[in-house]
């Protein structure tokens, strides 16, 4: 048995402000016996303007943010996934939102840029969104190990795309990392049947450590954060408000599963297909 945790908070502008309030709670989830912990998508920076995110950007490998998150890692000895941070790219106006995986031993273990990014408009609450115009996608699919399981990184939007999570199992993922923001609005419609849809599909254990609460951009996020496990249970859960949530993740019961209900082996469409048209 192995205990991890996913952080919730309601980030702001105040950089220097959310690391002091992450580093309460990374210390609190390792007090727990949490040997993996998640923090949320900006959880060093929700900014009221986009701009704000252009000011904060760090080349990659050295930041205030990256050390921080390198320092905590290495004082409370646990796995730490970084939420995202903004990173460089060749467009200056356009960073990278790099989820950043560091080791107990304080060195980062891997990095993984948000591929799918959030272009929509919400009709019911009139709310536009254009996460491309401020952010660089990224291209590559990263699972690392870990002294918990195999480890797989996805960022919130990218929880509606079921085939990034079928080539994260495909590298081997047993744990699925989700930081998120999802809104209030399409939180309360799809972000628990999602997170459940993809731990199922997968037989992965899910921590989505999200956004919950009131931002200074106005914007409302929804919380609930949640470790999910590989039959689709809900180990536990946060719906309001910053704090951890911490389960215990069993590789013995997941194996079993996995080889009782061997779905994963039973899959016709992996690869190239042909599709007739009738």
């Amino acid at each position: 048995m192995r205990r991890v945790a996913a952080v919730q908070m309601a980030s702001g502008p105040n950089i220097t402000a959310n690391l002091l309030e992450a580093g309460k709670h990374i210390a609190g989830a390792a007090d727990e016996g949490a040997r993996l912990v998640v923090l949320p998508e900006n959880f060093s920076l929700m900014p009221e303007y986009d701009q704000e995110r252009v000011a904060a950007v760090e080349d990659d490998g050295s930041g205030p943010t990256q050390d921080f998150l390198a320092e905590q890692a290495a004082r409370h000895r646990v796995w730490l996934v970084g939420g995202t941070v903004p990173l460089r790219s060749a467009d200056p106006e356009r960073p990278y939102a790099a989820c950043l995986v560091y080791g107990p031993d304080g060195r980062r273990a891997a990095r993984y840029d948000k591929i799918h990014l959030f272009d929509v408009q919400l009709d019911d609450t009139g709310e536009q969104y254009h996460e491309s115009a401020s952010t660089m996608p990224g291209r590559d699919v990263v699972t690392l190990d870990t002294d918990v399981g195999r480890l797989g990184l996805a960022i919130c939007y990218d929880l509606r795309f079921p085939e990034l999570f079928r080539a994260l199992l495909d590298r081997g993922a047993q744990i699925i990392a989700v930081p998120a923001a999802f809104t209030a609005h399409t939180g309360r419609a799809h972000w628990e049947p999602l997170l459940r849809a993809r731990a199922i599909e997968n037989l992965v254990y899910v921590i989505a450590a999200a956004q919950g609460g009131y931002h200074v951009s106005g914007r409302e996020t929804y919380g609930h954060s949640m470790i999910v496990d590989s039959w689709g249970g809900v180990l536990a859960q946060r719906e309001r408000g910053a704090g951890t949530v911490c389960a215990q993740i069993d590789p013995e019961r997941q194996h079993r599963v996995r080889r009782s209900f061997p779905s994963i082996d039973h899959r016709r469409l992996k690869g190239a297909v042909d599709v007739e048209v009738l």
